[in-house]
């Protein structure tokens, strides 16, 4: 239930907080006094489109909020929770905010939300009829959804169950297309997957060569410079004719020895001269074994090199490193096995089509009959809620032709309306007059609200075109729908207005150079006085305002 909208800086509003009650809620006000403003900022609301030059001019931006009550409404809440946003106290708020930028910025329950989201919920807690909009309810597109939602949870069960049967047909189709299109390319893929499996193969590649091979490289390549450079250490080292660094550290260390025997003093800096020259003749040791193993192999260059330009040609073709070569190659073997056991996964599909096809055909049969079932109970229920609403001698029907299947089953669904005797039925869109529509559709709804709890209805001057007997017949209507759902009504029309249970006047006034919007609750003498003038216009007299009376007390009793 909607409990409060509150407006800043829309269009013409400056500011609104409105709070609306359970049953029946109607707003009236003369033409032009800003009541589609108000839907219109409902609607932004509950995700309806944006448009920045709905900022008030001067403002930066406009904001909407509605406050629902969703404590009658349990399930409601559990769809919320399960989008992560939870409602505080069974209430909860949404709120859009529309820059003079351009921006918009959601809000469901304090927590940044999409536009997806808004409408999402919105679909559950508001229903919206504007002056065409029922037309397009009752249009034959809708027909169908209108009486699954009324056959029940048997029905939308089953409806749910064609719906999965179907998805999963239409998959397997597709992949069986896709097998049939590649049958073409087959050969040609077959061929190049197995000379990049064997090309791969071949090389016998091993993780981490490339690597060890650009070293070695660089071994092999520089070894005459290796020798060189080795054999100048071991001279610096060690050397017959000049002495080296070795047996000068020898000299030293004798040297010192004989010292620290008349001065211990000096004996850490003996030890640490001795450490020296071990392991100076330790580097001398390991660098003679390796000028030993030194060698230039112009052979070994040559293979190392070969290697290396095979390696850099499969990166460029298969992968930035071996790793992603030998990826690339086991990606490849599965596709290959895909194409060589394509012609088994066909006869694999065409089994599988044909066995979800006879579900189908089952799943369809079966929504069919929950379909005529619920078809005869509804179109009696709404035959007999039209005779209530002044329509005696219309006939309505629920016509069902076979279709081919789909994911709504295999059934059309349209509603046909004879409204005079001896005429035929025929599509109710192009039968009902304004008046006749606006009647069906609550005929509609009324028997919707013996099957489900409705989301508040909002009636934006649905009774455009209709008066007389026919607007005291659908008042009647309404106000007993009110009963099993809250109603919010924009209206024109003094019989529907004296039917409600709490009635607002909009109207807009010049304040200072602005002109604004303000809605005002109305006290039971205030209602008198908006009675008489939707009654008798700019001729309010006693007599227009005691009808007015007279209408108002008989909605009391």
């Amino acid at each position: 239930m909607l409990i409060r909208l509150s407006v800043r800086n829309l269009a013409i509003i400056d500011h609104l907080d409105i709070e609306f009650y359970p049953g029946f809620n109607v707003l009236t006000g003369e033409t032009g006094a800003g009541k589609s403003i108000l839907i219109d900022a409902l609607g932004l609301a509950l995700g309806a489109r944006a448009d920045p030059t709905m900022v008030r001019a001067g403002a930066d931006k406009a904001v909407v909020d509605a406050l629902f009550d969703l404590s009658r409404l349990p399930h409601i809440a559990a769809i919320a929770q399960e989008m992560g946003f939870e409602p505080e106290e069974s209430l909860l708020l949404l709120s859009r905010e529309i820059q003079s930028n351009g921006r918009s910025l959601c809000r469901i329950a304090g927590r940044p939300a999409t536009v997806a989201q808004l409408k999402t919920l919105a679909e559950w807690l508001i229903d919206l009829h504007g002056q065409h909009e029922h037309q397009s309810l009752l249009s034959q597109s809708r027909h169908r959804d209108i009486l699954d939602e009324w056959g029940g949870q048997p029905l939308l069960e089953a409806k749910s169950a064609l719906a999965v049967t179907w998805t999963e047909l239409q998959n397997l189709r597709q992949e069986r297309q896709a097998l049939e299109k590649e049958a073409r390319e087959r050969m040609q893929l077959l061929d190049l997957y197995q000379f990049q499996i064997r090309e791969i193969d071949s090389a016998k590649l091993v993780v981490g060569e490339d690597e060890e091979l650009a070293a070695e490289h660089r071994r092999v390549a520089n070894a005459q410079r290796l020798a060189e450079n080795v054999t100048a250490a071991l001279l610096g080292l060690s050397n017959e004719d000049t002495g080296g660094a070795i047996e000068t550290l020898d000299r030293v260390e004798r040297a010192l020895a004989e010292a620290a025997s008349f001065d211990e003093r000096l004996n850490a800096l003996l030890e640490t001269v001795r450490s020296a020259l071990y392991e100076l003749s330790e580097v001398e040791r390991e660098l003679g074994r390796y000028q030993e193993n030194i060698e230039f192999s112009p052979e070994r260059l040559q293979a190392i090199e070969e290697r290396l330009e095979l390696l850099r040609t499969l990166k460029r073709k298969y992968g930035a490193t071996i790793e992603e070569i030998l990826q690339y190659r086991d990606d490849t073997e599965r596709r290959l096995h895909a194409l060589t056991h394509s012609e088994e996964r066909s006869r694999d599909l065409d089994q599988a089509i044909a066995r979800l096809e006879a579900r189908l055909s089952e799943q369809c049969e079966r929504l069919s009959s929950l379909r005529r079932a619920a078809a005869e109970e509804f179109q009696k229920l709404i035959q007999q809620e039209l005779q209530e609403l002044g329509m005696e001698r219309a006939r309505f029907q629920v016509e069902l032709q076979a279709t081919e299947p789909s994911m709504q089953g295999a059934d059309r669904v349209e509603f046909l309306l004879s409204t005079n005797p001896g005429e035929p039925l025929r599509p109710l869109v192009k039968v009902a007059s304004g008046g006749e529509i606006s009647r069906v559709m609550l005929a509609v709804k009324t028997a919707m609200s013996l099957r489900q709890e409705l989301p508040t209805m909002v009636f934006d001057e649905i009774d455009v075109g209709i008066g007389g007997r026919t607007a005291s017949v659908i008042a009647a209507k309404m106000a007993a729908l009110a009963k099993r759902a809250q109603l919010l009504c924009i209206t024109h029309l003094a019989p529907i207005a004296s039917r409600a249970e709490h009635q607002f006047a909009i109207e807009k006034r010049v304040m200072g150079e602005r002109t604004i919007v303000q809605v005002t609750p109305l006290t039971s003498e205030q209602r008198i006085e908006e009675i008489a003038r939707m009654l008798g216009g700019n001729a309010v007299t006693d007599t227009v305002r005691q009808h007015a009376r007279e209408m108002l007390a008989s909605q009391l009793s």
